[in-house]
């Protein structure tokens, strides 16, 4: 790894970060400056971790010295939908790490975060960058940069014959790497290398301070845990999603469409996603199940409604390869607009390195439970069952 990354502080700026938790920040900081969350983490793979506490407290703990920088909050001043009071309150903002509980449970690493949803929004990504880097550093410490870069390479040369110029024209894709990344630098030496070998599909990154730096689009709208709040903010249960909705179009005007599907799995969101929001929404983000039966399903429901699928676009960002997004994309070719976010397969690629399988996901606002319903098996995280019985029983959903 870079010598200048191999210690020290791993998060080196607040906008180093997945832009739709700044876009998520301003609609909690304008419509729930109230609410209270709490967060677990959870490694799927059962990795044990027990030996990087320490590191992993303190770089928490070094989260607090971080500012947003004059030239930073003028970059996002840039944006029509970035509100100057935000923007302000992003100036004051500090993490706070007395909100991070970290411990053991039983033979697992038990990570808490827990405080307002405004002021403690902001750990997930970072958090999870935390673990990935303090973890790579120990297990990989002789990988370098030319060692991602080249597998890269090694990647889109196979693309590029796999496949002729007119097929790979319309082929979008975007870096999603952040939380799961070999290291910070690697992740930007794989955006430098995207924008200037691949230019012409390569459309921008969901890291908000490479993106600044780099003068690229930064992507991203929503999470799942704006619409899993929406279960505890008011709203009737049956009602939350509507209600995450259209909170959201309230929130942006017509800016950043997508919206995310599988919260409470893609059937019930269909039903909940009429005519009404179909129009307001340029498209929709698939992030979990099968892709293909995703993409079938929502044409249908476009058609279903008079809406012409070609108008709107699919975003697909689940455990994406180079190899796979080109397959979808074939697919659907000239039945509706598709593009890409490829996150650990593009930013921790790199021949024997095995890549962490680990997220941090809402689970109660306002003290009471929230749920996320999956559509892949294993996906759904929740610590409240009976809870999630009750809302598998609210929307429908089968066992």
């Amino acid at each position: 790894m870079d010598e200048t990354y191999r210690e020290g502080p791993i998060i080196r700026s607040l906008l180093d970060t997945d832009w739709y938790k700044l876009t998520m920040m301003q609609g909690v900081h304008h419509q729930y400056p109230n609410a209270s969350v709490t967060w677990e983490f959870r490694c799927r793979d059962a990795e044990p971790l027990e030996r990087y506490i320490p590191e992993i407290r303190e770089q928490i703990d070094r989260l607090a010295t971080l500012q947003l920088t004059r030239e930073e909050s003028d970059y996002l001043a840039s944006f029509a939908y970035m509100s100057p009071d935000f923007i302000r309150f992003l100036e004051l903002f500090r993490f706070r790490p007395e909100y991070v509980q970290i411990g053991m449970q039983g033979s697992e690493l038990c990570i808490v975060i827990d405080g307002p949803w405004s002021h403690s929004i902001l750990f997930e990504i970072v958090i999870l960058a935390i673990i990935s880097e303090v973890r790579n550093r120990t297990l990989y410490p002789e990988v370098e940069i030319d060692q991602a870069l080249a597998q890269l390479r090694h990647k889109l040369d196979n693309l590029r014959e796999a496949y002729t110029s007119e097929q790979l024209a319309s082929f979008n894709l975007a870096d999603f790497g952040t939380r799961r990344r070999l290291s910070q630098p690697v992740q930007e030496a794989i955006v430098t290398v995207m924008e200037e070998e691949f230019p012409g599909n390569f459309v921008g990154t969901s890291n908000v301070d490479i993106a600044r730096r780099h003068d690229i689009s930064p992507m991203g709208t929503m999470a799942h845990e704006w619409v899993m709040a929406h279960q505890q903010l008011g709203s009737r249960l049956v009602d939350s999603q509507r209600a995450a909705l259209e909170a959201w179009v309230q929130e942006y005007r017509g800016y950043l469409g997508i919206a995310l599907t599988d919260t409470v799995t893609l059937d019930a969101f269909l039903r909940d996603f009429d005519l009404y929001f179909a129009k307001l929404f340029d498209g929709l983000r698939h992030d979990s199940g099968d892709p293909l039966w995703f993409s079938e399903k929502c044409i249908r429901h476009y058609e279903a409604l008079g809406i012409d699928p070609m108008t709107k676009t699919l975003i697909f960002s689940d455990s994406l390869t180079f190899d796979k997004a080109m397959r979808i994309k074939t697919a659907l070719e000239g039945r509706i607009r598709t593009s890409f976010g490829i996150g650990t397969n593009l930013t921790c690629d790199v021949p024997g390195v095995k890549p962490m399988n680990i997220v941090i996901k809402m689970v109660s606002c306002n003290g009471q439970p929230v749920a996320k319903i999956s559509d892949s098996p294993g996906k759904t995280m929740s610590r409240d069952e009976s809870y999630v019985s009750y809302l598998k029983h609210v929307f429908g959903v089968k066992d």
